[in-house]
């Protein structure tokens, strides 16, 4: 079963993944890594890739593109990434989507842990990101990236411990149907 984790920063998508690909015995690709990957490609630094996506779809795109083309053929993976429930179910590629959630102030802690700051800064920022990502996400892809209908499971994350939520999402995947 194809498994995508999808959410804003700071939701817990990366360690999710993880946690859940071990629990299943699934390979799993994480989004940041990809980019990290063409970045290197590309002979450019992350923040240098980083502009360049923001002014160029074609980047988000070819790493959308990557990533749809390595789930295509291997049913038992988990894909996380904030577009990875759209970007599969707008090519028809049946998989188990699940969105995760969490309070923007416990989000701004989360990843106040792994970047340092100060909590205000952090949240201001988190914010900024997604909303210019809501537009470029809108812009590019024609998707409004608050409505959730494409998702099969959603969980607030804000007071789960990870293990919690991949307890949660591996109940979930006991009833879904698996794709013949």
């Amino acid at each position: 079963m194809r498994i995508t984790i999808s959410g804003p920063p700071g939701s817990g998508k990366t360690t999710v993944c993880k946690l859940l690909a071990a629990r299943l015995g699934y390979r799993y690709i994480i989004s940041g890594n990809v980019f990290r990957e063409m970045a290197s490609k590309l002979h450019l630094t992350l923040t240098e890739f980083g502009r360049l996506a923001e002014e160029d779809p074609k980047y988000d795109k070819m790493i959308d593109d990557s990533m749809v083309a390595m789930v295509a053929d291997d049913n038992d993976i988990v894909l996380e990434g904030r577009l990875a429930g759209y970007n599969l179910a707008q090519r028809g590629i049946a998989a188990f989507k699940v969105y995760l959630d969490a309070d923007p102030r416990v989000r701004a802690a989360r990843i106040l842990e792994r970047e340092k700051g100060d909590l205000m800064t952090v949240m201001n920022e988190m914010l900024e990101r997604e909303s210019c990502e809501a537009v470029r996400y809108s812009q590019w892809y024609g998707i409004d990236i608050n409505d959730k209908s494409v998702y099969d499971l959603i969980v607030d994350t804000s007071n789960a411990p990870p293990e919690k939520v991949v307890a949660i999402i591996a109940r979930e995947l006991e009833g879904f149907p698996r794709p013949t």
